[in-house]
């Protein structure tokens, strides 16, 4: 599973409004630990001798209230086989199927079966016997089938059910989560055709207990099943599920059955159909079909997006030393999809954004696209190959699935690349760690859906390569292909995982998955230094509140320049206040803590404006280069500052290139000119579309300063990111000359320009445009609609005549009480929001969307917009 670009509103909440209004406490990290260092072993305080008065527990504001335990769910039966007949009602929304599974009792002899079966109308269920089929009795309470079998049945006897029923997604309560916004499972997309600019579409999602649905089964992800789809439509659909097609054959009455296999067994939330007016490109690796689903119009570009798929399948097949197990690899894109990407078993699903690129868009391919990719393939490993037996273990496949970003990047791109994976990943994290900290595997929670969080993905990650640092890459992948090859095609809990590094390095590694994956929170570090003596002094500080966090064991490497010569240091951090001395002859240049940026930790390291030069003149990564650059934003008036962001516009990794054309956004400084010049000359000539379109956003940061004809050379780039950079810095100072220009770009503009001309017309448009921003409204996706497209249209609409903006705002109100998507719903709102100091009258409508709402996450922040 991968988060939307806003697919977590939780995420939403924290960035955009700050913590949670129930959370919001006085908190002060503690840094005096006396108080705190002799525990019991329930956590409190020990009694001394002199007792001080002791003061009142401050909780912090980002511990999560008490939940209940979450165990594994008791297996008492066995799925081993599940067979599925289905056809589709489109005008009803509906699925009329037959089910066949093949049954067995787990351990203990069992005379009744509980299957999910969520919103059904059972027709009939019967055993499936070597003569004549037996009607068997059963209770249905709409969410659990309990069917009563004819006899006991051991666990050596296998047994068959075959069940009748429809099943009918749309009369469930509407329920979702952060990652993933709606859990009905089967969805059709424009059934009745009446959206233009949609196609008709059906496809489903499982994760978490979604499958069951669309069909019965004990829908828990420690069960593992065969399976087998016919799937009959109309003759002009594509259809897709899990394993092979083996059949297709056409009926008389002019539809299609497609027959879908998969032999190996898999948890049954990993099952998946789609079906829709797909364009199918077709690659391979070692023999295996590997193809790619997309719209028609984006059959040309498909490649180009997934095409990186083979070498990935052969890079991790190589790197585990687990050749990809499954019969085939698929990779859909479809409309409305309710999360970012879904790893079923040899058929990922993808929303449609990650292929809605025109040619021009590919320019701007940034990893993030390649990073959903290959995040859904590791799956196959982690995840699919070997599953978390519960939810709560979840990070045993998103943790594995993060890494896998950082793995990749590594491989096809370089080290530096592999670094900003990281660093994106670790602000993700500490970004949602304000509001919140959980353990990783945590055994308590109110919903399983609130496993899908920033800490089993980005923090799961980041632990990984920690592990990976400590072991060495030799027993890293040797203990991960020890721990696959051991549990292949079994549920499996974080014992195991630990069980294999200890087996392949002979460490005794319980220290390191206590502190990091059963324990909450991170390390808030205070590092300084000083030099007397031949010794380089070097304190850390662990100020984290160890009454909720632990004090933690840290093996890190601190490296110390003298005389331009680096040396490293080996140390290892076990207490809250810890001093080392490091030999050094002279008083060093530069003491770098963690050089090597591997920890996953809020770091207060004190350094000098000199140390901060050296460091980013000798550094040895793009982390220690960005450092430099972002702590010395601040004194950009100091020439040796200037110029080192101007030395670093000419860096050979692009994302240092980025940082410095954005640190030099209102510059003020005596270089003033030849910043803007070198400015202009990165936005004209460098090689990365994501540096020039920095370089235009830095230039328009300049006021009364005149770029218009760099923004004009700027519209025709070969980028439509650089474009929309190009539009924006228009928007704040328009010209005549690109007035035209822009204009030709309204109707032919692909998805990616339509926010930057919506915020262009926002400030500069007339009533000419009106009908432009609702024509243009259904391309947009539901991302960019919350982000900025509803929002300028708003700022537009102000400016409006009453007539086309009563129009504009029942577009708005429809979408903010309809729309099928949250954070569109939210877009909408705040629009409105926007327009009601100048229409009084949307007071009243805003407390009604507020009132009718029935998303708790929606209602909380419509409170905080308040």
């Amino acid at each position: 599973m991968k988060y939307s670009v806003l697919g977590a509103l939780s995420l939403v909440l924290t960035c955009h409004f700050g913590a949670p209004a129930q959370a919001v406490k006085s908190y002060k990290p503690a840094t005096n630990k006396a108080a705190v260092s002799k525990r019991t072993p329930s956590g409190a305080a020990s009694p001394t001798a002199q007792t001080a008065p002791v003061a009142p527990l401050v909780v912090p504001s980002w511990l999560p209230p008490s939940n209940p335990i979450q165990p594994s769910a008791t297996v008492f039966t066995d799925v081993l086989d599940t067979k599925l007949d289905v056809r589709f009602d489109w005008a009803k929304q509906q699925l009329l199927s037959t089910a066949l599974l093949t049954l067995r009792p787990h351990f203990y002899t069992q005379n009744q079966v509980v299957l999910d079966a969520k919103g059904f109308d059972i027709k009939n269920v019967r055993l499936v016997t070597g003569n004549k089929d037996k009607t068997l009795t059963y209770g249905y309470d709409k969410r659990k089938l309990t069917i009563n079998l004819d006899r006991q049945y051991t666990r050596s006897e296998t047994y068959q059910v075959r069940i009748n029923y429809v099943a009918k997604p749309n009369e469930l309560p509407a329920n979702g989560s952060a990652a993933i916004t709606s859990d009905k499972g089967l969805y059709f997309v424009n059934p009745l055709g009446t959206e233009k600019n949609k196609p008709k579409q059906i496809w489903t999602q499982g994760e978490t207990e979604a499958n069951s649905c669309w069909f019965p089964t004990i829908d828990k992800p420690n069960q593992r099943m065969t399976q087998e789809i016919a799937m009959t439509v109309e003759e002009q659909y594509k259809t897709l599920s899990n394993g092979l097609l083996i059949s297709s054959k056409k009926n008389s009455d002019g539809t299609r059955t497609d027959v879908w296999k998969q032999s190996l067994p898999a948890a049954p939330y990993l099952t998946m159909m789609a079906v829709g007016n797909f364009a199918v490109v077709s690659d391979s690796w070692r023999g295996k079909t590997v193809d790619y689903y997309v719209d028609p119009q984006y059959q040309s570009t498909a490649k180009a997006v997934f095409g990186n798929t083979p070498e990935m399948m052969e890079f991790y097949s190589q790197k585990l030393g687990v050749d990809f197990p499954w019969e085939k690899y698929s990779q859909i894109a479809v409309h409305d999809f309710v999360s970012g990407a879904m790893e079923n078993t040899t058929a990922v699903t993808f929303e449609q954004s990650i292929v809605q690129r025109s040619a021009r868009d590919i320019h701007d391919m940034t990893y993030d696209a390649e990073s959903t990719i290959t995040h859904e393939l590791f799956h196959h490993w982690f995840g699919d190959y070997v599953t978390s037996e519960s939810w709560a273990n979840l990070p045993l496949n998103e943790s594995f699935a993060d890494y896998s970003e950082f793995l990749w990047a590594e491989h096809k791109y370089g080290a530096d690349a592999a670094a900003l994976v990281q660093q994106k990943s670790l602000g993700q994290y500490l970004d949602e760690a304000r509001s919140k900290r959980e353990p990783l595997i945590r055994y308590q929670y109110a919903s399983q859906e609130d496993m899908f969080d920033r800490h089993s993905y980005n923090k799961g990650g980041r632990v990984l390569h920690m592990l990976r640092k400590h072991v060495g890459d030799e027993a890293f992948f040797a203990s991960l292909n020890r721990y696959l090859t051991q549990h292949k095609y079994t549920a499996v809990e974080l014992s195991e995982l630990r069980t294999a590094f200890e087996d392949v390095t002979g460490e005794d590694l319980m220290w390191f998955f206590d502190q990091w994956f059963l324990q909450r929170g991170h390390p808030e570090l205070r590092v300084t230094h000083s030099y007397a003596g031949g010794q380089i002094a070097l304190r850390i500080q662990q100020l984290q509140d160890s009454t909720f966090s632990p004090i933690y064991r840290l093996p890190i490497t601190v490296t110390t320049w003298v005389s331009n010569q680096a040396t490293d240091h080996r140390i290892v951090i076990t207490k809250a206040n810890q001093t080392f001395q490091l030999p050094a002859s002279q008083r060093p240049t530069l003491v770098k803590f963690d050089s090597g940026g591997q920890l996953l930790a809020d770091i207060d390291e004190e350094l000098t404006q000199d140390e901060l030069l050296y460091q980013y003149y000798h550094a040895r990564n793009y982390l220690q280069k960005y450092e430099a650059i972002e702590k010395l934003r601040p004194k950009l008036a100091d020439l040796a500052v200037s110029g080192m962001m101007r030395n670093a516009l000419n860096d050979n990794f692009w994302a240092v290139r980025q940082a410095a054309a954005e640190a030099l956004r209102r510059y003020k400084g005596s270089e003033g000119n030849a910043v803007r010049t070198e400015l202009k000359h990165v936005a004209t000539t460098d090689k990365k579309s994501q540096v020039r379109a920095a370089a235009l956003a830095s230039l328009s940061s300049f006021q009364n300063e005149d770029f218009g004809s760099i923004y004009t050379v700027a519209l025709a780039d070969s980028s439509n990111l650089v474009v929309s950079a190009a539009i924006n810095a228009l928007a704040k100072a328009p010209t005549i000359e690109s007035r035209a220009q822009i204009n030709n770009l309204q109707e032919k503009a692909s998805p990616s320009l339509l926010g930057a001309l919506s915020n262009y017309y926002a400030l500069n448009g007339s009533v000419d445009q009106y009908q432009w921003y609702l024509g243009r409204m259904s391309e947009v996706s539901d991302e960019d609609l919350y982000e900025s497209y509803l929002q300028n249209f708003a700022t537009f609409m102000l400016r409006m005549p009453p007539v086309e903006r009563d129009k504009g705002v029942q577009r708005l109100e429809s979408y903010a009480r309809s729309h099928s998507r949250d954070i569109v719903r939210l877009g909408a709102y705040k629009a409105l929001s926007t327009m009601a100091p100048s229409m009084p009258t949307l007071k009243t409508t805003l407390q009604d969307i507020r009132t009718k709402e029935k998303d708790p996450n929606l209602k909380t922040m419509y409170t905080l917009l308040q």
